[in-house]
């Protein structure tokens, strides 16, 4: 069986086993939601705040030139190599529109800084094509390895920006682990365990934000 790895975790070389399905990094997120005066959703603006622990991995990885800390070019390179390993993993955004996969553009960069001991990567994704904003659509990110925890502290860290968004519903979703975990128990194989990208349940756990527009 193939070995299966985060983006994240590949590409920076911190993980030589697999990722079973339980987290090993912890990452605090916002996803904003943008919706522009042509009444089509234009982009979704992502913020990570990733744990101490791997992000002084990351730090001792790219500091290349021994100071401690990542500096203008170092943190170019973090990007770099994120963006382009991440396309693998959707860039951890989804999308859908009444139940169906929205595809997704790449975005032009990964923008990322070093705060107080803590990485923190920016980015922006739009639809790769026009996403009118109606119908029930779904927007979340989430690790389909489950070895990144993703979590949004608050219900306002999922946003919607936009005047076309007045006369929508909206809704934070947290899934219940437990419920989650019982509904699905049939499905909840030792294959899933051992290689979750195989499957699509990780969305099960996933907190996500629902909107409904007429």
């Amino acid at each position: 069986m193939k070995k299966t790895k985060t983006a994240l975790v590949a590409c920076l070389m911190l993980a030589p086993a697999p990722a079973f399905a339980h987290p090993h990094i912890f990452t605090e997120a916002r996803l904003e939601v943008i919706g522009g005066p042509d009444g089509n959703i234009s982009e979704l603006r992502n913020i990570w705040r990733f744990d101490e622990m791997f992000s002084s991995s990351v730090m001792l990885d790219f500091d290349k030139n021994s100071d401690l800390k990542l500096d203008k070019d170092e943190l170019a390179e973090v990007g770099k190599v994120v963006h382009e390993s991440l396309a693998d993993f959707d860039y951890y955004t989804f999308v859908t529109e009444d139940g169906k996969k929205t595809d997704l553009a790449k975005p032009d960069a990964i923008h990322v800084d070093y705060d107080n001991g803590q990485i923190l990567m920016f980015f922006s994704i739009k639809p790769a094509k026009p996403m009118p904003m109606k119908g029930k659509m779904s927007f979340g990110v989430w690790d389909p390895t489950m070895y990144t925890a993703i979590d949004f502290a608050n219900d306002t860290d999922l946003a919607t920006k936009g005047d076309g968004f007045a006369k929508c519903q909206r809704a934070v979703i947290r899934p219940d682990a437990d419920e989650v975990l019982a509904q699905n128990q049939s499905t909840l194989t030792d294959a899933f365990f051992n290689d979750p990208t195989g499957t699509d349940m990780s969305k099960l756990f996933s907190t996500r934000l629902e909107v409904t527009c007429p």
